[in-house]
């Protein structure tokens, strides 16, 4: 089994502690800036950060749904790690500073793919079509914190 890894970053026109924050708030802003490809997203615990458990399907493509429960931890300033209780799989974002009143969102998705031709496929695709689905929660999020500075 290789481990399979999808990438994606965007920088934000909003000071970095208020994008972590708001990537940290899952009863509020998280739900909101999600794109179509979640679905039954669910707070079970907390809410805020370290120490939520977090559930929703996510739809990869038309014939894969992943059901996530996913712990939230924040192993240091700036980061928040989502680590899916039901399989191998961790998101990492991270947000650093970009220049003045700018952010930096960096997230990467790992786990263990398959092995044999289905690996293959895995590895080759599934990153581009994650880095897809960041990039539109991305998008969203830096639409969602870029109308709150105007």
């Amino acid at each position: 089994m290789a481990q399979v890894e999808a990438t994606t970053q965007r920088e934000i026109a909003a000071d970095p502690d208020d994008v972590f924050d708001a990537l940290a708030d899952y009863s509020g802003v998280r739900g909101k800036v999600l794109p179509a490809h979640y679905s039954e997203y669910e707070v079970r615990e907390g809410g805020d950060g370290k120490g939520t458990l977090v559930h929703w399907k996510l739809q990869a493509t038309s014939k894969r749904v992943r059901d996530c429960l996913v712990e939230v931890d924040e192993p240091t300033d700036g980061q928040l790690v989502e680590k899916d209780r039901n399989s191998s799989m961790v998101t990492t974002w991270v947000v650093t500073p970009a220049g003045t009143g700018r952010a930096k969102v960096v997230v990467t998705t790992v786990w263990n793919g398959a092995g044999g031709i289905g690996g293959f496929f895995e590895r080759t695709f599934a990153p581009k079509g994650l880095a897809r689905i960041h990039d539109e929660l991305l998008a969203n999020l830096a639409a969602e914190m870029e109308k709150g500075e105007e």
